[in-house]
């Protein structure tokens, strides 16, 4: 799945233009926040900024391998990040929502079986339903 993703990044005339001038505008406010706080590396950011705008407006196929791998990284990034984030909201948020339940004696299932009951089926009460409960179902 991870490499489909990969084999299916768009390199277009329009996408490596795209990509060379946001690379471009991105150095180049770096470079302009360097100048700005005096440092002299600011030079080269500017520099890269105007070839890869250069490039992005003229000749953008050149762009394509920085560009792929670029992208590459960023499905890989993307990747791991989905996992790690997904990993850190299952452990810290809903370890601890459970742990504060249990602390408190909330159950939010039934769980315990009673052999001497016949089913555990849960009878709905009968009410008058009005047209706002079909537009409100929850």
């Amino acid at each position: 799945m991870l490499l489909e993703e990969i084999r299916n990044i768009k390199s277009e005339k329009k996408d490596l233009r795209n990509f060379g001038i946001t690379i471009g505008i991105v150095l180049g406010i770096l470079g302009g926040a360097l100048w700005w706080k005096g440092k002299d590396t600011y030079n080269i950011f500017i520099i890269l900024s105007l070839a890869f705008i250069f490039f992005g407006l003229v000749l953008p196929a050149a762009l394509k391998p920085l560009q792929k791998a670029w992208m590459t990284f960023a499905v890989i990034l993307g990747w791991f990040m989905t996992r790690l984030i997904l990993s850190v909201l299952f452990y810290l948020v809903f370890t601890f929502i459970g742990w504060g339940a249990r602390l408190f004696g909330k159950q939010f299932l039934d769980l315990k079986m009673d052999n001497s009951q016949k089913s555990y089926w849960i009878s709905r009460k009968n009410k008058t339903l009005n047209r706002s409960d079909y537009e409100r179902q929850f």
